[in-house]
C-alpha cells in the first residue's frame, strides 16, 4: 500500500507538519484506530493502561525516521517536505523529541507523567 504524498502548507510549523506526516506513515495496522481506546492501547506498549512520555514519542517519531532517509539522525533540507519558503533549518532527533516532550507535557493536565484516554484525546494547549 503507497502511503498518500503530505505537502503542508507553507504556514504549518515544522513540529505539526510532522505530526500530520506521522499519522500518514503508520503503518496499516496503525491507521485502523476508530476510538482514542483503541490509539491508547496502540500506543501503550507496556500494557497499562497509559501512555508514558517515552511511548508517546516512539509512537510519534514515525513520521521523522520515514523522512530521515540517510538515518543518520538528522533531516536536512532535502529530506524534510517542501514549504514554499525555501531549505528548512535541519532538524535533529534530539530537537523533535524535545517538541514532543513538551506537547506531550501540555496534554498532562493532572501532571502524574502519564496521558490516560481522556488527556490523550484533549488536544495540546
Amino acid at each position: 500500500m503507497r502511503l498518500p504524498t503530505f505537502r503542508p502548507p507553507a504556514f504549518v510549523p515544522l513540529p505539526c507538519a510532522l505530526l500530520a506526516l506521522a499519522l500518514c506513515a503508520l503503518p496499516a495496522s496503525a491507521q485502523e484506530v476508530a476510538s482514542t481506546g483503541d490509539y491508547l492501547a496502540r500506543m501503550d506498549v507496556d500494557r497499562d493502561g497509559r501512555v508514558s512520555l517515552l511511548e508517546y514519542q516512539d509512537w510519534l517519531s514515525y513520521a521523522f525516521d520515514a523522512m530521515d532517509a540517510n538515518r543518520d539522525g538528522v533531516l536536512d533540507a532535502s529530506e524534510q517536505p517542501a514549504s514554499g519558503r525555501g531549505a528548512r533549518a535541519a532538524l535533529t532527533r534530539e530537537a523533535h523529541r524535545k517538541t514532543l516532550a513538551e506537547r506531550f507535557a501540555r496534554q498532562d493536565r493532572n501532571r502524574d507523567g502519564f496521558l490516560d484516554a481522556r488527556e490523550l484525546a484533549s488536544p495540546p494547549q
